[in-house]
């Protein structure tokens, strides 16, 4: 079975300076882009990882999803809006390895990366178990919410999961320390620390 890394909304509004930034995105988009450099620059039978896929928040009219309001559990401020410079991925991480990008939130609320999909439709289990992926590592951003809902989704997809937590920033230590009980009770391996500032 093959190894694919699945890099999570790592995007400008999810970075400083971002309309939902959180805190340490933009080191670990930089983070992300080394992995990724020597990756490429690998030997292809040194290289760790067979894959690396992208997803994205892509938001058109996400509904509820959305508040002036919000309370930051079910209700947000308006994030990656598709067609904005929100929505793309920070510069400090090339998108050019990326076998492919899953968009995902276009008319509700989606959290993992399982929920979205590429231009031409394929979902991303189905797109892992074509290209015979069974083994993962998760990274982006935030630790809390997106990269433990993907994470969990793969490791309930029966894929052998793990989280490289060193190169995922939390929100808040209370929601960061929750998800990753979480994610240890699905059996999902657990590597490093996240970014919490």
């Amino acid at each position: 079975m093959k190894r694919a890394l699945i890099v999570v909304d790592v995007q400008n509004d999810f970075c400083e300076g971002g309309s939902l930034a959180v805190a340490g995105g933009a080191d670990v988009a930089f983070g992300i882009a080394e992995v990724l450099k020597r990756w490429t620059d690998a030997d292809p039978w040194d290289r760790r990882y067979d894959y690396v896929v992208a997803t994205r928040d892509h938001h058109i009219d996400p509904g509820g999803h959305f508040s002036e309001n919000p309370d930051f559990v079910d209700s947000w401020p308006p994030h990656c809006v598709a067609g904005t410079d929100g929505v793309a991925f920070h510069p400090n991480l090339d998108p050019q390895p990326f076998d492919a990008v899953f968009d995902k939130g276009e008319y509700a609320a989606a959290y993992s990366g399982f929920e979205g999909k590429t231009h031409d439709g394929a979902g991303l289990a189905d797109w892992l178990r074509a290209h015979e992926v069974g083994t993962v590592e998760v990274v982006g951003i935030a630790t809390d919410h997106c990269v433990r809902a993907t994470a969990l989704d793969a490791a309930h997809a029966g894929l052998d999961t793990t989280v490289l937590l060193g190169l995922t920033a939390g929100v808040a230590a209370g929601t960061t320390a929750a998800a990753l009980d979480a994610l240890r009770s699905a059996g999902v391996r657990l590597e490093g620390a996240p970014i919490v500032r």
